[in-house]
């Protein structure tokens, strides 16, 4: 009797079909929150073995899980403990199909490393401005299926805005050719628009169409301190007026946070942490020269300390120094990891809001769960924080988490609800979030997202669990 696994063997060949001891890092999420039980890993090397296998897995009754670098925060590409689903892994379809300089475009498969993408449009001379910290390991059809941030949509855009179309499998197994460069295409429902952000539940990605931006001429980078978070959200203002459309990034970081990095991380020489409440990081890329940045720069840090905002900053001097600083800022999430398990909270809030959000929201938690510690940071320029809980310094942290997680969340989404806010930015909303879903999206939308999904996945074969609870 052929078996599913015999199926799955005979399109992608015996050696892409994985079961037993080498399904262990396709089962765990990379938080270590999350371990599930497969059936087997799959890798295709097309669209077309991806098709045959979705095909195949719909005669057959069998979920699928879709997996890039299994890198994200939610735990939405891990399969479930029943044994029974099909992880389906999209790294080795990692060509990139071709560049289009005068289009400004270039296609590309889903599972390329973000990294090797930013490095074949450099050696292209051009940009792709899609950065995160996972950006040397997470795959282009993981961030698009998530609709992935990161610390230049201030300029650029979220991983949405960078996409112009995509190459997508139906639930049906059907491929869907969309990988369109055009900038205008208005024929009736964007497609595109419906798969990026939907976290494999409707379709898989298996190709993208990405724009291209010219190099910058200069990119300078300043680390600031201030004294509160008031400071910071002015400072950005002052940002907008003195650098316009050169504005990249603008991160914000907590002294506890920073203190971390320090902590596990001495090597990094983390500035200004101990006598600031909140520090920043500013980047302009400027389109004429570094002359022209430079005195940009000198403008807005003269008239922030004129107005008692910067409390002091630094000006990277040189490309190393300016990477040594976002390593910094990058490093947050792994010190916070070394320190322990933790809760993480990817929101997002009108930036004018974002002070009373976190003074409101520091006092709940310290009243409702006494001793816990605040890991804030993140891209204040687009009203995104990692607003991150920290187990208290003495105790079992994973106990403490387990105990308390349900109750510092809830304090969390419910006071980002009370400021206009969502309890998802970047990070998606995977299984982490799903029973919090309902609590912080209205009916109606809930009702259109429902009917998508039956619409376009009937079996609940694409990842199911998923953003959504599971229909009867």
């Amino acid at each position: 009797m052929t078996t599913l696994t015999d199926t799955l063997a005979a399109i992608v060949g015996p050696a892409h079909v994985l079961t037993g001891a080498d399904l262990d890092s396709y089962e765990q999420d990379w938080r270590g929150r999350v371990r599930g039980r497969a059936l087997c890993v799959v890798r295709p090397a097309s669209a077309d073995e991806v098709a045959r296998v979705v095909r195949a897995c719909a005669a057959a009754g069998t979920s699928l899980v879709p997996q890039g670098g299994n890198t994200g925060l939610v735990a939405g590409s891990t399969p479930d403990d029943t044994g029974t689903q099909v992880v389906l892994s999209l790294r080795r379809m990692n060509a990139v199909r071709s560049i289009d300089p005068q289009n400004m475009t270039f296609t590309v498969e889903a599972g390329c490393i973000l990294q090797t993408l930013q490095q074949v449009a450099d050696e292209a001379g051009f940009l792709f401005p899609l950065s995160l910290g996972a950006e040397g390991s997470c795959t282009i059809g993981g961030n698009l299926a998530t609709n992935a941030g990161g610390t230049q949509v201030l300029r650029y855009g979220n991983a949405r805005e960078l996409c112009l179309g995509l190459e997508v499998v139906t639930a049906q197994g059907e491929l869907w050719d969309g990988l369109s460069g055009l900038r205008k295409d208005n024929t009736g429902y964007d497609l595109r628009d419906l798969f990026i952000g939907s976290e494999g539940t409707l379709g898989i990605i298996t190709a993208a169409t990405l724009k291209l931006h010219p190099r910058p001429a200069a990119q300078l980078t300043a680390w600031v301190a201030l004294a509160s978070l008031e400071d910071a959200t002015a400072l950005l203002g002052l940002a907008h007026q003195h650098l316009a459309a050169g504005l990249t990034g603008f991160e914000v970081m907590n002294q506890f946070a920073l203190g971390l990095v320090d902590r596990h991380y001495p090597q990094l020489r983390v500035p200004m942490w101990r006598e600031h409440a909140w520090c920043v990081l500013i980047e302009l890329s400027d389109n004429e020269s570094e002359d022209h940045a430079r005195a940009q720069f000198e403008r807005l840090l003269e008239t922030a300390f004129e107005q008692g905002l910067a409390a002091d900053a630094i000006v990277a001097e040189s490309l190393k120094q300016a990477h040594d600083l976002w390593h910094i800022r990058e490093s947050i999430t792994l010190a916070q990891a070394e320190e322990g398990v933790n809760v993480k909270h990817d929101i997002s809030i009108p930036v004018s809001r974002i002070p009373d959000f976190v003074r409101e929201a520091d006092a709940a938690l310290a009243a409702g769960v006494p001793g816990v510690r605040f890991v804030n940071f993140g891209h204040l320029g687009d009203g995104n924080l990692h607003y991150n809980i920290q187990a208290p310094a003495d105790g079992d942290a994973r106990a403490f988490v387990a105990a308390h997680e349900s109750t510092i969340s809830t304090i969390v989404y419910d006071t980002v609800s009370r400021f206009g806010g969502s309890i998802s930015a970047e990070h998606g909303v995977g299984e982490l979030k799903r029973e919090k879903l309902p609590h912080h999206k209205s009916p109606v939308a809930l009702q259109l997202m429902q009917a998508i999904k039956q619409a376009l996945d009937p079996q609940q074969l694409l990842n199911p669990g998923r953003v959504l609870a599971r229909t009867p």
